[in-house]
């Protein structure tokens, strides 16, 4: 069966975008959105590769040039106010790797400072947005491990505007099979809907132990633990649907779907690399697998079909000579039949990757209206 299902064309938001240029895979022109439906949410993800920058220093400027790299633009500032001032002031924004230690209080409430601290520009803005932050981070002693034994690995951090309480019910939470700070999960319920929103730093598969958590023996290698991974968040998406919810995914999923993923070509080795990806595609996007899979959909690839964009550059490599889309959302089949996904994008350049190797991406759903109790 096909599973080219087309979206109801008047709930689809029209982005017009300027076509990648091979080999450079950047767009330096930013996408200008239309203005959101009342009961559409905007939702930004980024693996930002360690929340520090952020934290340095205060803000002085939107913009400040940028001499440690080849860019063809002003570089915005290591700022997560500036971020979401730049960019609307979007309800949620999902951040990967944060590389926050479970015990380092003080960097969370830093975050939380840093997220509500009014910038410059904001001085005719008396009533600007404020925003929640909630962490979920490594509490695996035998295999979130940094150098020297440091616990600032992993963790990731859903950043919430205060505005969606007063719109819908809104809940936080973990997973209970995830301690690796990997898995958050926003629930928005509104008079008419319910829809779970996870924030995703998937497992990335080498040939290192994995060990059993409570007792630190070996138990195969991080590509059988990325494989479980995906198991695991199968079911909590399957189990949701079940209990009537729709289910979004978004972050950094760590794989590259096919060869419009990759440049200048789809990584195939080593060969466990496939067969991640080939787990991936069938137990997440109920593609060729038996048995239960969840049947997710590539947002990106459903509204933008063969565009080539991508959203993770290694830094140290010329910009756009190697990269492949591995940061992506995936809804629900029930999701996206229903028309709620609105709209994607992916901010694929210099300025927007910022100090991290990856780039922001976007997507709006729809939610109905609630009264928020």
């Amino acid at each position: 069966m096909s599973r080219n299902i087309s979206p109801p064309p008047s709930k689809r938001r029209k982005i017009t975008t300027i076509p990648s240029q091979e080999p450079k895979a950047s767009i330096p022109v930013p996408e200008l959105l239309p203005p959101l439906d009342a009961d559409s949410i905007h939702i930004f993800s980024w693996n930002i590769n360690g929340i520090t920058p952020f934290l340095q220093k205060p803000i002085t400027s939107f913009f400040k040039p940028s001499k440690a790299q080849n860019t063809k633009g002003p570089t915005p500032t290591a700022s997560l106010r500036t971020f979401l001032h730049r960019h609307a002031w979007p309800s949620i924004l999902f951040l990967q790797e944060v590389k926050i230690s479970p015990t380092d209080t003080k960097i969370q409430d830093a975050v939380r400072a840093a997220i509500n601290a009014k910038l410059p520009s904001e001085e005719n803005e008396p009533h600007g947005p404020t925003y929640e932050a909630h962490f979920t981070l490594p509490t695996d002693l035998h295999n979130a491990r940094g150098i020297r034994g440091s616990r600032k690995v992993y963790g990731v951090c859903s950043i919430l505007s205060t505005n969606l309480r007063e719109r819908y019910k809104v809940d936080v939470r973990t997973v209970n099979w995830d301690n690796e700070g990997r898995v958050s999960v926003v629930e928005i319920v509104s008079q008419n809907s319910k829809l779970a929103i996870f924030n995703i730093y998937a497992v990335n598969g080498t040939n290192n132990p994995y060990r059993e958590p409570t007792t630190g023996a070996v138990d195969g290698t991080r590509h059988d633990r990325k494989r479980a991974f995906h198991r695991l968040l199968m079911r909590e998406c399957v189990e949701l649907e079940r209990e009537g919810w729709s289910v979004l995914l978004g972050g950094d999923m760590n794989v590259a779907l096919d060869a419009r993923d990759g440049y200048p070509k789809l990584r195939t080795w080593p060969l466990e690399h496939v067969g991640n990806r080939v787990d991936f595609k069938e137990r997440l996007l109920g593609e060729g697998g038996e048995g239960e899979t969840f049947k997710g959909m590539d947002v990106w690839r459903q509204l933008h079909g063969e565009e080539r964009r991508y959203t993770y550059f290694p830094r140290g490599r010329e910009w756009g000579t190697s990269c492949d889309r591995v940061d992506y959302f995936v809804a629900g089949r029930g999701m996206w039949e229903g028309g709620l996904v609105r709209g994607c994008g992916i901010l694929d350049s210099e300025g927007e990757r910022g100090t991290s190797d990856h780039c922001p991406i976007w997507v709006d759903v729809g939610v109905e209206a609630g009264d928020g109790d």
